[in-house]
């Protein structure tokens, strides 16, 4: 898949999220939003405040690229290491959801009580997302390694980590959902 046509996947696929989030959760209040199905699961705000967190990561990952100021570190010389982490971080993130992973602590929800303004904060990341793709494609076609906001030393491809961040905001939004459906 060429660099233009993936970008509009990317974006499309952003879109479905965000429209998805904007019909299934719009129109809930705080109480609804920070409702837990138990006290280790989260609220469908921690979902969406966790997401933020991640994109945010890589906005500056993005940011950092774009400047020229990224420093991947050795492992990035490494083509094994790159497609290896990859590949098992891909993975991890996919939308079914059929393995429940760690996230890591920097990008754990804040408190169990999220403000109301999640949604809108939500929004706002893909808005910014989709443009620091939209302007990175020369960085896409370059091919290049990028570090994962997590770990200096995880390194994978640049179109790999949007498509990680993607199928991310995917698997998390049927997180959500399933808290949805257990509302009292």
């Amino acid at each position: 898949m060429n660099i233009e046509t993936a970008i509009k996947d990317w974006n499309r696929r952003l879109d479905a999220v965000a429209e998805k989030v904007k019909a299934e959760f719009g129109e809930f209040d705080s109480d609804k939003l920070n409702w837990k199905p138990s006290a280790e699961k989260w609220s469908i705000a921690e979902v969406l405040e966790h997401l933020v967190l991640v994109n945010q990561s890589y906005e500056v990952v993005l940011a950092d690229a774009s400047n020229g100021s990224s420093n991947p570190g050795w492992t990035a010389k490494v083509p094994f290491i790159v497609k290896m982490f990859g590949n098992m971080i891909y993975k991890s993130v996919e939308p079914t959801r059929a393995k429940k992973i760690k996230t890591f602590a920097v990008w754990e929800p804040s408190s169990s009580n999220v403000d109301e303004n999640i949604l809108t904060r939500f929004l706002n990341h893909q808005s910014i997302l989709k443009e620091l793709i939209s302007k990175n494609n020369k960085l896409l076609e370059d091919d290049i390694v990028i570090p994962s906001p997590a770990n200096r030393y995880v390194v994978y491809k640049l179109r790999k980590a949007i498509e990680i961040v993607v199928s991310h905001e995917e698997r998390h939004l049927n997180q959500a959902l399933e808290v949805k459906d257990l509302l009292p």
